[in-house]
């Protein structure tokens, strides 16, 4: 079932996905005239104007996008998971409703707080943390990369978390925060295997991550649903690291960090001799290839927010936000 998605700008021509809510690697001196290229020198991600412009150019993508069920008036402003899961809600809706979105109402976003990590090489990113119009209460957080001069600010995460669940980061005398490298020993579990023991631990379980709706209640959720009166699901978690989907990660001031991961999963419905799968809705039609006949299976894209503690303990995923982005039936 696994399956490598090919260069970032030849998968916005293939992103698949869906959301229920649906974020320079320069730096500028104090003048404002000097460019340099970071390669090798640490400098912050973005300045503050930078990060902020950002932010309002995704956010008025995000809705003209939005109100047309247009993937293209924002794919230059989403990437990694964000871009695929935002891409299929925006095909499926616009398979739903070809008029556009008659729902429509746009985004917006106030009280933002910009973390903005000192690093060396590419990418560079940022996170932006803010109140919504959408959402309850919760904080839509945002991770923002770029990966050269020439490339534009893309959105890569997105989690909603409530105020109280957004971590404090560490940040130096200028108000740098750092980032943490994915292969970093002074954390729990490195960045970078996080993806690969998320997708192990929905499996088989283990003690890595804590009690929770995203692990061992979701666990408890699948294996519920998994048999059914004459349907059969199956569920396969894949790691998702390279490119793109890259594990990034902020200290925290308790000296753990703030990590956001990515991870892919596939639900297989298998109908009894006799019995059909039962029929999906409109919008999941609109991502689906082949004849449903005995069997459905959905594939779904997640990107993961969790705290990672410093030395020893469990990680604790505080939020997820998960969409369809393909189905086949067969």
């Amino acid at each position: 079932m696994s399956r490598e998605r090919g260069p970032r700008r030849l998968r916005r021509l293939d992103r698949s996905a869906l959301i229920a809510a649906s974020v320079t690697a320069l730096s500028l001196t104090a003048s404002g005239c000097v460019v340099v290229h970071g390669e090798k020198e640490v400098l912050p991600s973005a300045t503050k104007a930078e990060a902020a412009k950002a932010l309002e150019e995704f956010t008025a993508a995000y809705n003209k996008a939005d109100k047309a069920y247009n993937s293209s008036l924002d794919a230059d402003y989403v990437t990694g998971a964000l871009g695929d899961i935002d891409a299929a809600r925006l095909k499926a809706g616009k398979a739903v409703s070809p008029e556009g979105n008659a729902a429509h109402s746009p985004l917006e976003l106030s009280d933002t707080k910009f973390t903005i990590p000192k690093k060396a090489g590419w990418p560079r990113w940022f996170v932006a943390d803010a109140a919504a119009n959408k959402g309850g209460k919760a904080r839509w957080v945002f991770v923002f990369t770029r990966s050269g001069l020439d490339e534009p600010w893309e959105a890569a995460y997105l989690t909603l978390l409530s105020p109280g669940d957004v971590p404090k980061f560490k940040t130096d005398t200028d108000g740098w925060a750092e980032s943490v490298p994915a292969n970093s020993t002074e954390l729990a579990v490195p960045p970078g295997d996080l993806s690969k023991g998320y997708a192990t631990y929905l499996k088989s379980g283990g003690d890595v991550f804590a009690a929770g709706g995203n692990t061992s209640g979701w666990r408890t959720d699948r294996d519920k649903d998994s048999v059914k009166p004459g349907l059969v699901r199956q569920y396969i978690d894949e790691p998702l690291t390279n490119g793109d989907y890259a594990p990034l990660a902020l200290r925290t001031t308790d000296g753990g960090a703030l990590v956001f991961f990515t991870t892919r999963h596939f639900q297989k419905e298998t109908a009894h001799s006799g019995v059909s799968v039962p029929a999906p809705n409109k919008a999941v039609l609109a991502l689906t290839e082949g004849e449903i006949k005995q069997s459905l299976t959905l594939e779904f894209i997640s990107n993961e927010a969790a705290l990672v503690p410093k030395g020893s303990g469990k990680v604790d995923v505080i939020g997820r936000i998960q969409g369809m982005t393909s189905a086949k039936g067969e």
